[in-house]
């Protein structure tokens, strides 16, 4: 059969047209929220997509509301440590279970893959009375110590470490470096597009966070997510004031992804290869 070059340039066409249709789908949502946060009072139930004139009348009301800097600030006190305590438990784990020989290893870490499938409301209560008890409710330690380890961190980082070279690490034992001077030296320099593109979504999974710490902070405002309650009442929801604070908490995570973007490109496309 002779090759079919028509069709074969059609595939790229197409393909990019799909993905371009789902960035589509993906970027209308966000920019309905900051159009809407953009709008004048009088205006933000309007349906037109482009907002004039514009209006921050609802970032300054957000901004004096509901405190948004400290919002800002302990929320990204508590996904900061969350992230990088969950990288520190993956990642002591996952080089321990890929460069490490001892009895039962992979019994062990078939159970740090079954933590992964507990569903969150199995461990809630055991939790919340445990924090109760250390008197760390209604604190930002309450919601981080809970989450300082990942199954998913661990399954992440014990791949990477197995792909490098053994020959790296013989060389270190040859010569005459320890477990822990191997890690730093040779390991961590090998894993850094990995560790940040797992570090870029460990951050976004506790930034995004609202079930966990409005248990533990009960009815306070600490953190970001649950100061977007204040603005959602029962005779109904201030709409302008609640999209612009809903459009600051997307500003952190998108500075971190553009600061970090090719080291996660890399550890994606790393992640795929042996």
């Amino acid at each position: 059969m002779t090759p079919d070059p028509v069709g074969e340039r059609s595939r790229p066409l197409v393909a990019h047209l799909v993905l371009g249709a789902l960035g589509l789908a993906c970027v209308v949502p966000i920019y309905w929220l900051y159009a809407t946060s953009l709008r004048a009072p009088e205006d933000v139930y309007s349906l037109t997509p482009f907002p004039w004139p514009l209006s921050v009348v609802s970032y300054v009301e957000a901004w004096t509301a509901a405190d948004v800097p400290r919002l800002l600030l302990n929320t990204t006190v508590m996904a900061a440590m969350i992230a990088l305590g969950q990288l520190l438990t993956g990642l002591f784990a996952g080089y321990a279970f890929a460069a490490w020989q001892f009895r039962f290893s992979g019994a062990l870490y078939l159970l740090f893959v079954a933590t992964w499938l507990v569903p969150f409301q199995v461990t809630m209560l055991p939790n919340y009375v445990l924090l109760n008890q250390l008197g760390t409710l209604n604190t930002v330690a309450g919601v981080v110590l809970p989450n300082l380890c990942s199954a998913l961190a661990v399954i992440m980082l014990r791949q990477h470490v197995r792909s490098v070279p053994r020959e790296l690490l013989e060389a270190a034992r040859m010569d005459g470096r320890g477990s822990w001077s191997t890690l730093w030296t040779v390991v961590v320099p090998n894993l850094g597009p990995a560790l940040a593109a797992l570090g870029v979504l460990l951050f976004i999974n506790a930034w995004n966070e609202y079930f966990w710490p409005a248990l533990v902070m009960q009815r306070s405002n600490a953190v970001l997510q649950l100061g977007l309650r204040s603005f959602m009442g029962t005779e109904g929801n201030d709409w302008g004031p609640l999209m612009a604070t809903a459009g600051l908490a997307c500003l952190p995570v998108l500075l971190l992804y553009l600061v970090l973007q090719r080291r996660i490109v890399d550890g994606f496309v790393r992640s795929g290869l042996k």
